[in-house]
């Protein structure tokens, strides 16, 4: 998808060469008034074309860069996809719930210690006491 790979056409004449185009009188021929009255629609028509032409190139040139900037990332995606290692869910479950288990002792550990030691404590001397 190359923007460089545009079509080609010739044109002619342009709005200009239209509008300063005179031409010769002769004894027979047609209405100047009429012929540059015909002449001025064309000219309206062939500027709005030519305006709809580059309208079009420029919108054509964008999508053509959001295509390679979508390229781009879609590349990317699968580099990344395929560069990360697959594991199974069980192994990363396991994984997370022992990461879980090392957090909580470290941050709940003292308390942890020490409430089991007062319920163990507790348990033994008060056994006819309910905590709850």
């Amino acid at each position: 998808m190359d923007s460089n790979k545009e079509t080609k056409f010739s044109i002619q004449y342009g709005p200009k060469d239209i509008l300063d185009k005179k031409f010769k009188n002769k004894v027979r021929g047609y209405d100047p008034d009429e012929v540059d009255e015909f002449l001025d629609g064309i000219i309206r028509d062939y500027e709005a074309f030519t305006n709809e032409i580059d309208r079009l190139k420029e919108e054509n040139a964008k999508l053509f860069s959001r295509v390679d900037e979508l390229t781009k990332q879609l590349s990317v995606s699968k580099n990344v996809t395929a560069q990360t290692p697959q594991t199974n869910a069980a192994a990363t479950n396991y994984d997370i719930l022992k990461r879980l288990s090392n957090l909580e002792r470290h941050v709940f550990g003292s308390k942890l210690s020490d409430s089991g030691s007062a319920d163990t404590h507790d348990d033994n001397s008060h056994s006819d006491v309910d905590q709850y």
